[in-house]
């Protein structure tokens, strides 16, 4: 195709024929409709508005959309088309069914395509009326019947009624200069004594509705379609004069403004010549004094105000001690003291909000409820410091939030892990440069209220250091009978914290002192089963990386085994933050797809998890089985873990016990423990005595680069040993933990809500616990516990018996060492 017909499609009047120019056409294009129009034309759907016989309409238009039908346009001698209004928001996609009943026929004089868009200047001639569709798809071709202009009419009514629409024209005239322009092209072609054509052209210059234009196009009769249109016309008048009177507010506003602003200029100079204007020393105690009277100051705070005003204001403010001065006055009258929020006291609402914000966790919750009932029963929540203890990702922090939300205060949360330095508790004292309040003051002016929930994280990670103890610090500020006295050493005076709500979190509890420990009220949190995890990234994490992501909310897609998949090969862990993580990483991909071209919604199968995540990077542990292997059950801060503790007879050449696998102090005194006992009990387990008399055994604990440490693995380690000296594996499928003390009595442990976690995840379902431990147990969910077979042991004896076919009657009459 050559450059000059892609700029113009059609083969258009002109080209046709030279010696007729675009006289000549309109000229032909005014004889009667009958004679000069056919009887089946092509139309044009339209979404914009309907256009009037007597228009030049200039169109922009898609090329690919519509190039075919003004080529067959062109094809015609009459070049005539039907310009039709859709009902729908776009043209490109309408149907024949949503086509009008009654459009303008016009002739096509010049279209031209430029960058996929066809630019049509088409000239309106007649309104017809559609009779039949005769083609459903584009291009469109109708049958017709052309609605003659009306001759015969009341002249004098429609006299008055044009006399109306030219006067309503001429107040519209100065408005809006754009009318003008419409006007000079309207009487180029058209008399005022035309009414027909007045009628349509002052309708034309509307910004009426479609709804409206189309019922002034379907009125063929003159006086009523003039009755219609000099309604708009009045509607725009109005709404010009509106938007006009507006334009001329705001103008005059603008031009008060600056008038005000160089009045003001002027003013502050001569104030300054007269010695009337304030200074900054002045301007900042009058600042400071408007802050005072909206606090309720203690006295000792009122006193110290007052003096450090009077001291500033005979101080040079370039002075050093004018800057210290003043800044320590900002941070005191910027202190909320008095300020008190009203707390919401619903415990309907904060159980709704806990129930909103967090998946299960149904025992945390209710001993929130249980603090917070409390605390709505003596109408106000105070005086409390609680604990929330559990591993990484398990929704510390967000309970906290939470709580916040249902009691409606201002939630602050800082964190004091790595914290060395006491300063950071309770302030640095004024004698040094660049001193600022401790971290709770900071806090305090954040929060803007004197009770707000404030938040300490990782308080199992502060640390100690020759800046002194910041744990010790918090001994003051974390106790009720003390904190509402707190001194801040900045400040200097006594401030009261008795109202904070202060929640802590920690991993774990042996790092926190004592002291420390007693004075808060500890929850704990246990990891999430796989179960759990699943329903939470299918409820909260999964919605809420698509929603980061941009995408709408079924562009994504992960099935329950897919869930599942990720769960068990990429976030085995305790929490859910890895989980997060990872979902958030193929929604990522997901969206890289989409934006390359493939339709959503992207639906992540099983299969494709490795091309988008890598290797799975936990497996199934492999079934350890055999004489000397036994599993146990550990904590650790991530959760609780299974451990598989292997012995083994390296030699028989001589008596030895090795320990490996990173063991710290606890663990290899319990080894030895269990070393020693199975030793000196060996014939009433069933074991030969002299076998140890010449077996060099070497105890393992798998992975070996992890350190580990605690009594817990004693029953399991001793288990091992009389399982390689018998030769024989246990009898079942299980795991245990316990403390073994050489007498063989088993001593409770911790973690056993991890633990079973563990034992559930590794797919075991049968435990044996220490007695002591059998209230912990009781207090596992009841879900978790579900499907468990546990056995409560006093002594190792129970614990053998559950293991190994013994010889009750050769162990009943072995004595005791």
């Amino acid at each position: 195709m050559s450059k000059e017909q892609q700029q113009d499609p059609i083969q258009d009047e002109t080209d046709a024929n030279p010696e007729t120019d675009s006289t000549e056409t309109t000229e032909h294009s005014l004889l009667p409709a009958e004679k000069a129009l056919p009887g089946v034309v092509h139309l044009l759907p339209v979404a914009v508005r309907p256009f009037f016989p007597g228009q030049a309409v200039p169109l922009l238009m898609h090329a690919n959309h519509w190039r075919s039908t003004l080529q067959a346009v062109g094809r015609t001698d009459h070049h005539a088309l039907g310009i039709i209004l859709v009902d729908g928001p776009d043209a490109e996609s309408a149907t024949t069914e949503a086509f009008a009943k009654v459009g303008t026929a016009g002739r096509v004089h010049r279209v031209q395509e430029n960058e996929g868009k066809l630019q049509v200047l088409i000239e309106c001639v007649q309104r017809f009326r559609i009779k039949r569709i005769l083609s459903h798809e584009a291009p469109f071709t109708a049958q017709v019947e052309y609605l003659p202009e009306p001759t015969d009419y009341p002249e004098k009514e429609v006299k008055a009624y044009a006399m109306a629409i030219i006067n309503t024209i001429k107040e519209l005239l100065p408005l809006n200069p754009l009318y003008q322009e419409e006007l000079r092209m309207f009487l180029d072609r058209f008399g005022p004594d035309d009414p027909s054509h007045l009628s349509d052209f002052a309708a034309s210059l509307t910004t009426s509705n479609n709804e409206q234009l189309q019922g002034v196009l379907e009125t063929v009769e003159l006086l009523p379609r003039m009755e219609r249109v000099l309604t708009l016309l009045n509607n725009e008048l109005e709404m010009a004069r509106a938007q006009h009177d507006i334009r001329k507010s705001v103008e005059a506003r603008m031009d008060k403004q600056q008038r005000e602003f160089f009045l003001k200029e002027q003013l502050k100079e001569i104030q300054k010549e007269l010695g009337l204007s304030k200074d900054d020393r002045t301007a900042e105690l009058d600042r400071f004094k408007e802050r005072i009277e909206k606090l309720v100051l203690s006295k000792e705070a009122q006193k110290r105000v007052d003096e450090e005003m009077d001291k500033m204001a005979i101080l040079e403010t370039g002075s050093p001690e004018y800057a210290l001065t003043r800044n320590y006055l900002d941070w005191i009258t910027t202190l909320p003291w008095g300020k008190h929020t009203k707390d919401r006291l619903d415990l309907g609402y904060a159980r709704r909000a806990l129930n909103r914000d967090h998946y299960g966790l149904d025992d945390v919750k209710s001993r929130i409820l249980e603090f917070l009932a409390v605390g709505i029963m003596k109408k106000e929540v105070s005086g409390s410091i609680v604990l929330f203890v559990g591993p990484p990702g398990v929704g510390k922090t967000s309970i906290g939030k939470s709580i916040a939300d249902a009691l409606d205060r201002t939630f602050y949360r800082f964190s004091v892990g790595g914290i060395r330095d006491e300063a950071e508790i309770k302030g640095h004292r004024r004698t040094y440069i660049g001193a600022m309040p401790g971290k709770f003051i900071q806090a305090m002016k954040e929060a803007g209220s004197a009770n707000p929930v404030i938040m300490l994280d990782e308080i199992d990670k502060i640390g100690a250091s020759y800046h002194g103890d910041p744990a010790s610090s918090l001994l003051e500020v974390l106790d009720p009978e003390q904190n509402s006295d707190f001194l801040d050493h900045y400040l200097d005076l006594r401030f009261d914290l008795s109202k904070v709500l202060f929640l802590c979190t920690a991993n774990q509890l042996d790092t926190i002192p004592g002291p420390l420990l007693d004075r808060m009220e500890v929850i704990q949190l246990s990891g999430y089963i796989a179960r759990d995890k699943q329903q939470i990234a299918r409820k909260y994490l999964l919605p809420r990386q698509i929603e980061r992501a941009g995408l709408e909310k079924n562009q994504v897609k992960l099935d329950g085994p897919t869930l599942r998949a990720v769960i068990d090969g990429y976030a085995r862990d305790a929490g859910v933050r890895r989980l997060e993580k990872q979902l958030g990483k193929i929604v990522r991909k997901s969206v890289v797809k989409i934006l390359e071209g493939e339709e959503p919604p992207i639906e992540i199968t099983k299969e494709q998890l490795k091309p988008l995540l890598g290797p799975p990077i936990f497996r199934d542990e492999q079934a350890i089985k055999g004489p000397g292997v036994i599993t146990g059950l550990a904590w650790t801060a991530m959760g609780g873990a299974t451990l598989n503790i292997e012995a083994v007879r390296t030699h028989s050449h001589s008596r030895g016990f090795k320990l490996t696998g990173k063991l710290g102090e606890t663990m290899r005194e319990s080894a030895e423990i269990a070393y020693g006992y199975v030793m000196s009990r060996a014939q009433r387990y069933g074991a030969d005595p002299e076998w140890f008399e010449k077996a060099f055994i070497h105890l393992h604990v798998p992975a070996g680069a992890t350190p580990k440490d605690g009594p817990s693995a004693g029953i399991t380690m001793a288990s091992a040993l009389l399982s390689l000296a018998r030769d024989e594996k246990p009898a079942r499928k299980i795991a245990m933990t316990g403390e073994l003390t050489l007498t063989g009595q088993v001593f409770p442990v911790g973690g056993i809500r991890e633990k079973v976690i563990a034992a559930r995840r590794a797919g075991i379902r049968e435990l044996i616990l220490p007695a002591a431990n059998e209230g912990e147990y009781e207090e596992v969910p009841e879900h978790i516990r579900k499907g468990f077979t546990v056995h409560f042991a006093e002594n190792y004896d129970q614990v053998a018996e559950l293991l190994f076919k013994l010889d009750k009657k050769a162990g009943k009459n072995q004595p005791e060492p």
